[in-house]
């Protein structure tokens, strides 16, 4: 197979789909600040983009009746499986592990280990092939995320109990992401990106539900505040409906493996963030001006034709 290579469009798609999932990383800091649980943030995000994907089905099938719905009984589990790694457990883990161990640690896992294991798995199963420029931007990028990620609000406090168990929480993150991307990737070489995204966030959503009855979070929903609601409305609407079917077009496109590599960014716009709002008030350093400045670099090497 060919190496692929990525359109001017595409590339803006997908920078401003890590603007987004970047952003995101803060938004859930507020909103746990805020005083919701992480498991509330994910069953309120999920639920509420699940009826989003409900509407903009509906809407989609209103203008085209032959617009396909079902999906054979035989994918259905693939269907569970995909909710259950790229919904229920991954959001779990990763607003749990950003609660126990911080932001930084969940970036470094999700932004920097996804994608490797992306790249080695899509090259072993889908015979995807990268140029020795895109194996070096690949190389570069991750090196900038790595100083990023260290540079901006890292901290490492080893005897932390509970930092320690947020870490191990972490560490399930990238191997959910990859086998999320991975499957998801046969799937929506069969079925239409949206659809499949779509039934994937509903069922994400629904399974999520024994997780708060259990921990009693729905009664949050009465003590939510002002920001509270604007960080579940961005994350389900934004983050999820429109984030989603960029990522899945854009693997269908051009590959999981280069796809998956714009990832590498996304500690640096977090920390951009940071830093702009005061209700987080980090400083912007040398390091992190360094890293990304590597990681532009190897985002520039990975999709220039």
């Amino acid at each position: 197979m060919a190496t692929r290579q990525i359109s001017l469009f595409d590339t803006f798609l997908m920078l401003t789909l890590i603007t987004f999932w970047g952003s995101s990383f803060i938004v859930v800091k507020i909103a746990l600040n805020e005083g919701l649980t992480p498991i509330a943030i994910a069953t309120f995000r999920f639920l509420t983009a699940g009826g989003l994907f409900i509407i903009a089905l509906f809407i989609e099938k209103k203008r085209n009746r032959n617009y396909r719905l079902h999906v054979e009984k035989k994918d259905v589990p693939t269907l569970l499986i995909l909710a259950f790694t790229g919904v229920t457990f991954f959001f779990t883990a990763q607003y749990t592990g950003i609660d126990m161990a911080g932001p930084s640690i969940a970036a470094i896992f999700v932004c920097l280990l996804s994608p490797i294991i992306i790249t080695v798995f899509s090259i072993k199963i889908f015979k995807e092939k990268l140029n020795q420029k895109q194996i070096f931007g690949i190389g570069t990028a991750a090196v900038g995320t790595f100083i990023v990620t260290v540079g901006g609000t890292l901290s490492l406090p080893i005897n932390n109990r509970e930092f320690f168990l947020g870490s191990l929480i972490l560490l399930a993150t990238p191997v959910l992401w990859a086998a999320y991307s991975l499957l998801g990737k046969k799937t929506i070489e069969k079925y239409n990106p949206f659809l499949v995204v779509a039934y994937v966030t509903i069922l994400g959503g629904f399974s999520l539900i024994p997780f708060s009855l259990a921990e009693n979070s729905f009664k949050q929903i009465f003590t939510m505040n002002l920001n509270s609601w604007l960080a579940v409305i961005y994350l389900s609407s934004i983050c999820s409906l429109l984030g989603y079917y960029i990522w899945f077009s854009t693997i269908k496109k051009v590959g999981a493996a280069l796809t998956s590599s714009f990832l590498f960014a996304e500690p640096f716009i977090t920390v951009l963030l940071a830093v702009t709002l005061p209700q987080i008030g980090e400083k912007l350093t040398a390091p992190i001006l360094a890293g990304g400045l590597l990681i532009f670099t190897g985002v520039y090497l990975i999709t220039k034709k």
